[in-house]
Order: C-alpha cells, then sequence, then structure tokens
C-alpha cells in the first residue's frame, strides 16, 4: 500500500544540466558531486526544512443560469523553500549561480539549470520522492544575529522555482501536457518503475550508480518500522 502522507526528510539531491536540458557530470564544467548528482548528508550537512508551496491554485469559478458551470485553473508555479542545517560551499554556489572570480564568490548574469529530488517516506514505509527536473534558485536573504551565551546560527536559505523540464518528453502527463512538478511512491504498484527511471528523468538523462544504495545502508532505512498499519513495507535500494 502507498500512501500520500509522509513525515520526516531523508535527503534532498540536487544537479545542475545544461541548456538542452542533459545534466552536467563533470564537476570542472558546473557538476556537482563526483558525476552530476550531489546527495547532501555529509558532516554536518542535510536538509531542515522543505515547503513545497504553488502546486495548485484554487479555480476560477464561471457562472451561468445562476450556477457555477465551470472551473479553470491556471498554470501551477510550484516553488521550494529549502533550509539546510549545512551544504557544500561549491555545491551551493554552482546551484545559484555564483562564479568564483578574483579570490571569492559572484553572482552571475545567467542562472544554473538546477534539478531536485526531495525524499521522504510514507507512514506503509514507502520512499516518496517530489521531483522537479528543471528551475532556478535563489539565496533571497542571509540572516545574521550575535552569539551570547546561546549559540546564533544562520543556516542556508533557498528558494527554488520550478520551471517545465527542457526536453519536452519529460513530465507529461496523462493527457499529453507537460507539467514542473512529478512525485514518485515506490509502492505505487501502477506507476513506479525503479530508481533508475526516476533518477535519469529528474536529472537530465543520468545513467550512473544510484546515490541512494550506501545512504540505504548507512542510515537503516531498509529497516523502516511501519508505525500505523499491520503490515510491514520495507523501501528496497
Amino acid at each position: 500500500m502507498a500512501g500520500m502522507s509522509v513525515k520526516g526528510i531523508d535527503f534532498v539531491m540536487g544537479g545542475i544540466t545544461d541548456d538542452k536540458g542533459v545534466l552536467i557530470t563533470d564537476p570542472d564544467k558546473g557538476g556537482l558531486g563526483a558525476a552530476g548528482i550531489a546527495l547532501w548528508d555529509g558532516d554536518g550537512d542535510g536538509a531542515t526544512t522543505a515547503n513545497v508551496t504553488a502546486l495548485e491554485e484554487a479555480g476560477q469559478q464561471q457562472y451561468a443560469n445562476n450556477k457555477v458551470k465551470r472551473i479553470n485553473h491556471g498554470v501551477p508555479t510550484p516553488q521550494l523553500a529549502l533550509t539546510m542545517l549545512d551544504i557544500p560551499f561549491d555545491d551551493a554556489s554552482k546551484m545559484v549561480g555564483y562564479g568564483a572570480v578574483n579570490g571569492g564568490r559572484v553572482l552571475g548574469s545567467k542562472k544554473p539549470h538546477v534539478a531536485i529530488l526531495l525524499a521522504t517516506h510514507d507512514f506503509d514505509g514507502n520512499w516518496f520522492f517530489e521531483g522537479f527536473a528543471n528551475g532556478e534558485m535563489i539565496i533571497p536573504t542571509r540572516n545574521h544575529g550575535t552569539s551570547n551565551k546561546n549559540e546564533t546560527d544562520s543556516n542556508a536559505a533557498f528558494t527554488y522555482q520550478a520551471m517545465a523540464p527542457i526536453p519536452n518528453n519529460v513530465f507529461l502527463n496523462v493527457d499529453g501536457s507537460q507539467q514542473s512538478y512529478k512525485m514518485y511512491n515506490t509502492g505505487d504498484s501502477k506507476s513506479w518503475k525503479g530508481y533508475d527511471v526516476m533518477l535519469a528523468e529528474v536529472f537530465g538523462g543520468y545513467k550512473g550508480d544510484n546515490p541512494m544504495a550506501s545512504y540505504i545502508q548507512a542510515t537503516g532505512t531498509d529497516s523502516f518500522t511501519n508505525t500505523n498499519q499491520a503490515d510491514v513495507n520495507k523501501p528496497t535500494a
């Protein structure tokens, strides 16, 4: 069984694609991690909040004969407000478009194409993923405060605005229209096709190793305990 409600944040992954929507795998050419995808779970690294908004807007009611006869819906404009406990400086700089100039990093004139995958679990023990194949990321603010007998931290906060994927065959709905957001549930027998298919779709044709495999083994999430159902579905790598 697959559920819609989830708990916690397992991790967030990111990648950068080129103007054709193909994942950049070389770190020296703007890619993240060793092969184009970064899963932030190092010493002190990881996501603390990831709030997805504007997936849909309430429709506008249209009347005739003193009745509601039609409801029209505008184009969804998803955004992700992401706060990281910490994230590698180089990865964050690349995603928001800060280039290395004369000993520091300066915002460039063109924003990179960023792909994001958010991972959680539903209450039946299945992986639940929310994917954005293309978008732009900004650092909207930097809030600092003095430390006293309590330390005042300023964790890295980003705003991500999703756009339509660049290849026109990615994130199509059943009617053939392209969307900017897609969700995956490993317990959904009607749609789930495997990690390789998902990673390639979200991250511009990625064909490397599954970055989640070592993470699953290290954290023990493959023995996830179901808290509200009689049957326990264990996620697999």
